[in-house]
């Protein structure tokens, strides 16, 4: 059993905004990411999608999409990304999908997963600079970094990976906050999200403070998930 990553799926089966429109490696994504899948990941592998995942704009606009990912190999854990305006409770997300037979797909928001009885899966949104114009900033802000350590102390033990949407170092960009909480706990996998096209050069892949970051959205990977372990 294997695990993999990959963010920013960006899927429109259920609503008008397909990502085809900005060509380049976008160009039939949706075939890509199927074939991508399929060219690594089996039925017994785990993947983490980290947010971004369907433009619908509630649960039942991005059944289309949800139904796709589940038919897609292996069991899927997905956190919220910004452009997730479907998100609802974890409750309501979760009879959903029960009520509709999605039952490849888990979400990851103030829990864990145990993988392998040695690694917990950990994670949330994030932040990013890219919202500190928002009033509610702090606000926002203090409630992520309280869903990620919920997150991280429902591991107990085990060695905790996070994943999360936003990068929380960037160029010369740093979220203090989240990275404090990665050195607090000692976490030394991080993988993100949400950096596209050319801001990609830009993105930090490397070691900061003990952790080691990796960008993982779709179209940085070519589509392909990540392998993680």
């Amino acid at each position: 059993m294997s695990l993999f990553a990959i963010g920013d799926l960006h899927l429109s089966l259920g609503s008008e905004k397909p990502m085809d429109v900005f060509g380049g490696r976008w160009q039939d994504y949706v075939d890509k990411i199927r074939e991508g899948f399929h060219s690594v990941v089996t039925d017994e592998d785990w993947t983490v999608l980290c947010g971004d995942i369907s433009w619908g704009m509630s649960l039942e606009e991005s059944l289309p999409d949800f139904q796709f990912i589940n038919e897609l190999p292996g069991k899927k854990i997905i956190l919220k990304g910004n452009h997730d305006y479907w998100w609802s409770t974890a409750k309501k997300t979760d009879r959903f999908f029960e009520e509709n037979g999605l039952d490849t797909i888990s979400i990851l928001h103030n829990n864990s997963f145990v993988y392998e009885d040695r690694y917990a899966i950990c994670g949330t949104r994030g932040w990013f600079y890219e919202e500190e114009a928002d009033p509610h900033h702090e606000k926002i802000l203090k409630r992520e970094c309280i869903r990620l350590e919920a997150s991280i102390n429902s591991g107990g033990e085990m060695e905790k990976i996070v994943f999360l949407h936003y990068p929380p170092k960037y160029s010369a960009y740093e979220c203090a906050e989240i990275l404090e909480i990665l050195k607090k706990h000692s976490i030394r996998h991080c993988y993100y999200g949400h950096i596209h096209s050319k801001a990609c050069s830009s993105a930090f892949n490397g070691e900061y403070n003990g952790t080691m970051f990796r960008l993982i959205s779709a179209d940085y990977l070519n589509f392909v998930p990540f392998k993680v372990l």
